[in-house]
């Protein structure tokens, strides 16, 4: 920005001349001209600085501090006391720097003393060191050996407590007096652990020690394992399964000793023998109301004493066997299944340290503990004792009472607890097996009673039919010991059940008796026969359609065509009874009544008789159907035939007077009777009086 407030004098151009005899550039200036350049430099210098360089920020910090006035004296003196100020500062720091000086003149004497007796004492050292070598060297192999002893016996150390057993872990390990709690385990794992890594020193040089190590720990697992044989043994004896609680350290014994097959295996087979055992004696117990022991009374009464009906002694041994079933099965669920997977790996880490004890080939395929097929096998063989005793008390029920009835009753509900026990055990299951035999026991003691009573019957009832053709008595006590049998069957079979499944009962139990009734009603004149049969099947049906859509479909369907059948029958009979009773019959062959006057007379004559009477008279006919409401359908179904039949011969009347008329004739009695007069009577007054 100076520069254009003086244009002229900064940029103006240099003279010049043509003979160049001009001044050059170099030539001296006029004072004038010398001033204006310095003053015009110093005002550029001035207009160009910039005031916020902090060097000149200081400055006036320090020209306000001396408090100067703006005078000429002042600004003349400024430069003079300035210079006096530097030179008093300089003339300080010199003075100054004169006692550095000093002092370090002071420590360069200091440090030359120092030298001159690191030097001496650099001798006395290098003296020392040549008289104390051979001590050091000495010394150093001293602490050498000693850090090897050391590290050897550091070794042993840990080699002792890895590998060496102390006498009381050795004692709490196989002795018989000392509990087997959870230091035994821990003390079995560490033994466990030796016996493991002793066969790494058998790759070492001295295979001696491995050796050793790996029998000795081997005879220390095997005590163990024998003791903890023996201790489960103890256990199973007073192991109570009624408590919920059952102890975990039978099953943590249980999963140790796994790793023994051989010895788990012969647990297990104690432990079933002498479940056996127990529950054997608490069925019996049971049973008797004699307690096992004089601790354990029986609770409630006895079985024998209490259960006075076949049917309930059968039922409330069953329940009790179910009972014992779900006790026992829950508790060894506890036992086994719960710490299944743990047992089967312990199985198999057994049956690989002992290879001799695989099953077969297949060990890498077949599971080695199935803890579900192994809890149904100790079920099974827990509760065999149970189930003898039961097959032999249920076989000297059925086989002591000839009872029909309570032999099926006994078959199903056998066969209501076989689908009960089928949800607790396996399908193999000897228990089942046991079981569905019996049932099927029951059942051919029903139908050989069934057809030994039916035998009786035909040999001892005469057949003639009741003389009121109601079903027979045979009948009669049949439908009632058959609705006892679809009870009882509903109540044990399930809903999904086939509909077919009562046809074999249904063959032992009711078509005999139908096939009896209808053999009877072959005897009698008809509509006796009818309605004997219409009665029996309406009471077999009576009987049957509760249960057609569980156990009688195709039955009932039967026995309702063979019912429309009789009754169609029926209402063919009843309307022949009313044209013979009326008085119509003979009219119906008749096509021209003007020949036939004293025939139609006749006939009107009696149907005047039969009308106010004709509808009771039909019931009557019907009295001994024991069905109102069929008798009902037919007398009205037959009379509205018997209307229409009427129409029939009234129409031919009505055509008989039309052709005489048409044929003129004069005749004046035959006139006067014309055949409406004779045959009065009209339809709807047959009608309105057979409604």
């Amino acid at each position: 920005m100076a520069t254009s407030y003086f244009p002229d004098r900064i940029t103006s151009p240099p003279s010049s001349n043509a003979g160049g005899s001009a001044l050059s550039p170099r030539s001296p200036s006029t004072p004038s001209a010398l001033k204006s350049n310095a003053l015009q430099n110093r005002i550029t210098s001035v207009l160009s600085a910039s005031y916020a360089d902090l060097e000149i920020r200081d400055a006036l910090n320090v020209f306000d501090e001396r408090n100067l006035t703006n005078s000429a004296e002042a600004r003349r003196n400024l430069r003079l006391d300035v210079q006096e100020e530097l030179i008093q500062c300089n003339g300080e720091v010199v003075q100054d720097f004169g006692q550095v000086a000093q002092q370090l003149r002071r420590i360069g004497a200091a440090i030359s003393s120092l030298n001159d007796s690191c030097a001496e004492m650099r001798k006395h050292i290098s003296a020392a060191n040549r008289e104390t070598g051979p001590m050091l060297d000495e010394a150093k192999g001293i602490l050498d050996g000693k850090a090897q002893v050391e590290g050897k016996k550091q070794l042993l150390d840990a080699f002792n407590d890895h590998f060496v057993l102390s006498e009381a872990d050795q004692a709490t390990l196989t002795s018989s007096t000392e509990p087997v709690n959870d230091e035994f385990f821990r003390v079995l794992t560490c033994v466990k652990k030796i016996h493991q890594d002793s066969q790494i020193l058998l790759g070492s040089e001295n295979q001696r020690l491995g050796l050793e190590i790996l029998e000795q720990s081997s005879k220390q697992v095997n005590g163990a394992y024998q003791k903890l044989y023996r201790w489960v043994q103890r256990e199973f004896k007073s192991l109570d399964l009624e408590n919920p609680q059952i102890s975990a350290g039978i099953r943590r014994a249980l999963r140790v000793l796994a790793e023994r097959p051989t010895l788990f295996q012969n647990c297990l087979d104690f432990f079933a023998e002498a479940r056996e055992n127990v529950l054997s004696n608490n069925f019996y117990a049971a049973l008797t109301g004699a307690p096992v022991d004089q601790d354990h009374p029986v609770m409630g009464k006895a079985i024998e004493l209490s259960a006075h009906d076949p049917l309930r002694y059968v039922g409330d041994m069953l329940a009790w066997a179910h009972s014992a079933t779900v006790s026992e099965r829950e508790a060894l669920e506890v036992l086994f299944i719960a710490d299944g997977d743990e047992i089967a790996k312990s199985i198999r880490a057994g049956i690989e340290s002992e290879p001799w004890t695989r099953p077969d080939d297949d060990f890498e395929e077949t599971p080695v503990f199935d803890g579900k097929r192994s809890l149904n096998q100790l079920v099974d063989r827990d509760l065999a004792g149970v189930f003898r005793q039961l097959k032999q008390r249920i076989e000297q029920v059925v086989q002591s009472h000839q009872d029909a009835t309570l032999a099926y009753r006994i078959s199903n509900l056998l066969t209501f607890y076989t689908t009960i026990f089928s949800a607790l055990l396996s399908p193999s299951s000897a228990l089942l097996a046991t079981l569905s035999p019996l049932a099927d026991s029951a059942l051919r003691a029903f139908k050989t009673s069934t057809r030994d009573h039916l035998a009786s019957l035909q040999t001892s009832t005469h057949p003639i039919s009741p003389t009121d053709l109601a079903p027979p008595d045979f009948l009669t006590d049949a439908l009632a010991t058959l609705r006892t049998l679809m009870t009882s069957f509903e109540t044990s079979h399930t809903t999904t059940s086939p509909t077919t499944a009562f046809d074999p009962i249904l063959d032992e139990a009711l078509r005999p008796y139908l096939a009896g009734c209808a053999s009877l009603s072959r005897t009698l004149p008809s509509p006796h026969a009818q309605i004997f049969s219409l009665n029996c099947a309406i009471a077999a049906l009576a009987t049957l359609a509760p249960h057609a859509t569980t156990l009688a479909a195709a039955p009932v369907e039967h026995l309702r065509a063979e019912i429309e059948s009789h009754t169609s029958a029926l209402k063919d009979a009843t309307f022949d009874f009313l044209l013979s009773s009326s008085g119509l019959a003979p009219l119906l062959p008749i096509q021209d009544f003007r020949d036939k006057r004293d025939e139609l007379a006749a006939a009107a004559r009696k149907l005047d008789v039969f009308l106010p009477t004709a509808t009771e008279d039909a019931r009557g006919f019907l009295g001994q159907v024991g069905d109102r409401g069929v008798v009902r359908s037919v007398v009205e179904e037959a009379a509205e035939r018997f209307c229409g039949v009427f129409e029939g011969v009234e129409g031919r009347v009505l055509e008989g007077d039309e052709m005489a008329e048409g044929d003129g004739e004069e005749d004046g009695e035959e006139e006067g009777m014309r055949l409406r007069e004779v045959f009065p009577r009209t339809g709807g007054e047959i009608r309105v009086l057979l409604s």
